[in-house]
This record gives C-alpha cells, sequence and structure tokens, in this order.
C-alpha cells in the first residue's frame, strides 16, 4: 500500500510501505476510505511530539471500511462502515472503566499515527476495534463523519465541556482555526449569552459568525481585553477556551477570564507558557488541560446524523488520497488558503 511516512522534523513521504496485519486478536483493518490532517500531525512534524520516530505512518482520523478483524472482534464484520476514533481504548483498565479513554493504560490512548501506524494511508491497522470503532448510518456522509474522529469532540470535550460552559455565560474562544471554530459551534448547545471568537486573521472571523459567534475581534488590531471588558460590564468571560497552543495566546486567556471563572486549553503546546498564579490563585480561577476521550462520539453521532450539528462546512478542501502532499501544503498554509479541513478521499 501507500501512505504517508514521517521522516523526521520537516520530512514527509508519500510512499509505499507494508500493508498492515492483525496483530492481536481484538484488532481490526480497515481500509481508509477518507481522512484528513489535524494541527497535531502539524506539530509532529515541527518536531513538537519526539515520541514519533522516524517511519511512523501519520493520521489519527478516518472513515473506511473494515477489510478484516481478528477472532475476539465481536461487534463488527468486514464489509462495515466505520468512524475511526483519534483515540483506541482496551476498554479495560481503570481509565477507559472512567471514560478516560485519552489516559488508557492498556495499550490504548492516543496511539494512531502517534506510537502505531496511522492512518494516512491506504490500510489501517486499528487495535481494540469493538471499543474504538464505530458503525454509521447511511445518514451520514464520509466529510461530515471524519469531523468526528477529532475535532469534534476535542472541542466539545476539553473546551465547552472542561469549561463548563453554561446557559447565559460569555464564552470567549482565542483561535478561529478546525477546533476554535468547532468550539464556537458547540458552545451553542449550552445557550451562552454571547461567544465571542479571537483570531488575527479576518477571514477566519467572518467564518466564525457562519458558525455561531456573536462578536469577533482581531487580536492584530484591536485591544482584547478592552474590548471583551466593554462587553462583559467589565469582569471578563466566564469561559476563555484556547484552541491555538501558544504561550502568548494562553497567557492571554488568562487576562480575559473573570473572578471566578474558567480557562479552557484545547491546543497542542510544543514549549512552556507562563503561569501568573501570583494573580490567578485570589480570583478563583480554574485552569483544565485535556487530551480528548472521545467519550461524546455517540452523542455527537447523534447530533449530526439528525440534523442537529452540521459537520459540512468545516471541509473546505477535498483532494484525492495520492495527492496528500498537496493537501499537507494547502493545510499548512491555511490562512493563505483559506482552508480549515482537507477531505482526502481514495
Amino acid at each position: 500500500m501507500r501512505a504517508l511516512v514521517y521522516g523526521g522534523p520537516g520530512i514527509r513521504e508519500w510512499k509505499e510501505a507494508p500493508d498492515p496485519v492483525l496483530i492481536d486478536a481484538t484488532d481490526a483493518i480497515v481500509g481508509v476510505d477518507t481522512t484528513t490532517i489535524c494541527g497535531t500531525d502539524l506539530h509532529i512534524l515541527k518536531g513538537d511530539v519526539p515520541e514519533v520516530t522516524p517511519g511512523r505512518i501519520l493520521g489519527h482520523e478516518a472513515v473506511g471500511t473494515i477489510e478484516a478483524v481478528g477472532d475476539a472482534v465481536t461487534n463488527f464484520r468486514p464489509g462495515d462502515r466505520v468512524l475511526v476514533s483519534c483515540i483506541s481504548a482496551c476498554g479495560r483498565c481503570r481509565f477507559c472503566r472512567e471514560g478516560r479513554y485519552g489516559q488508557c493504560r492498556g495499550g490504548g490512548g492516543w496511539v494512531l499515527g502517534h506510537t502505531i501506524d496511522g492512518t494516512q494511508a491506504e490500510y489501517a491497522r486499528i487495535p481494540f476495534a469493538d471499543t474504538s470503532l464505530y458503525k454509521l448510518p447511511a445518514s451520514v456522509s464520509d466529510e461530515e463523519a471524519v469531523m468526528l474522529s477529532d475535532i469534534l469532540p476535542t472541542s466539545y470535550e476539553v473546551g465547552v465541556l472542561n469549561g463548563v460552559v453554561r446557559p447565559a455565560d460569555v464564552v470567549a474562544v482565542v483561535g478561529a482555526g478546525p477546533i476554535g471554530l468547532a468550539a464556537t459551534l458547540t458552545a451553542r448547545l449550552f445557550s451562552p449569552r454571547h461567544v465571542i471568537t479571537i483570531d488575527l486573521a479576518d477571514s477566519r472571523l467572518e467564518l466564525a459568525k457562519q458558525f455561531g459567534a456573536d462578536e469577533t475581534v482581531n487580536s492584530g488590531r484591536d485591544d482584547v481585553v478592552a474590548r471583551i471588558r466593554a462587553l462583559t460590564d467589565d469582569l471578563g468571560a466566564d469561559v476563555v477556551i484556547e484552541a491555538v497552543g501558544i504561550p502568548e495566546t494562553f497567557e492571554l486567556c488568562t487576562r480575559l477570564v473573570r473572578p471566578g471563572g474558567r480557562v479552557a486549553n484545547v491546543g497542542v503546546h510544543g514549549k512552556p507558557a507562563s503561569l501568573a498564579l501570583d494573580k490567578l490563585w485570589a480570583a478563583d480561577i480554574t485552569i483544565t488541560t485535556g487530551l480528548v476521550d472521545t467519550y461524546s462520539t455517540p452523542t455527537l453521532l447523534q447530533m449530526v446524523a439528525s440534523g442537529q450539528l452540521s459537520a459540512k462546512p468545516f471541509a473546505t478542501h477535498h483532494f484525492e488520497l495520492a495527492d496528500i502532499e498537496k493537501a499537507y501544503e494547502t493545510f499548512t498554509n491555511a490562512g493563505t488558503e483559506h482552508a480549515l479541513k482537507v477531505v482526502l478521499t481514495k
């Protein structure tokens, strides 16, 4: 088969790779019909994730068709159309039993495209198939479903739910990339009073309005702290969601939150950020971090299937899987290409 192989920081290549085979009885082999590229893949290529070693096939998001299953797989059979979760779950360790699949200690967690070969390939081996795959209804298209592999559960769980968004809250989302826009979209499920999206790019801010932002702020042109305070009776936002992953944006979030408010960090950070505890402790600020667990995937899938939540607007560019190098160039230059998510199909 052909696959996108990591060769070290800054190096990737679409080339021949060995076909995956069943290793454990709980495995499935999935023929990849649709995949996409994540911001985390770009972090890997920058060298921010040293656990990813040269030779690794990248990718942790896919929709596909089951080709083969191990003897212990009971929920799936060849021919089933499935969603591949970005998180694999053994289903039996302490953390899986708590629904914290991202912290799985039984061989799961974030492994695809990280510690084992991933989904930016013609075929992929999926461990713990019974607890890591989801059957897809015919009413949900591939390009909608692939957004449920990662960005929608990540923004919803690590941003909106960890941030405890409540009715009448003011929510500020820092970053209008795919994760920030998904957080903007899913925050609206809880009837906040205002959702304010902050970014450097006017084009992204225009998109944020389409995803549900009531207000937008260009952080390169406007005084963000002053704008948020003007909209909140000088208090600050109830919930601030960090969706970029650089020290400056995290530190901005801690200046935007009101006393007693919550900062939910979703962005993947490649270096440390300062934490002004000398100011935050007395203001009763709660800061949460987290890797997605994907416990919300069944709920989000139901919402997409019923039309309550639309995943279609995230897919802005389409490529054949064989053109993945072009797709990476487009996604890497998302600002100039006006790209959110690139969808690659076999």
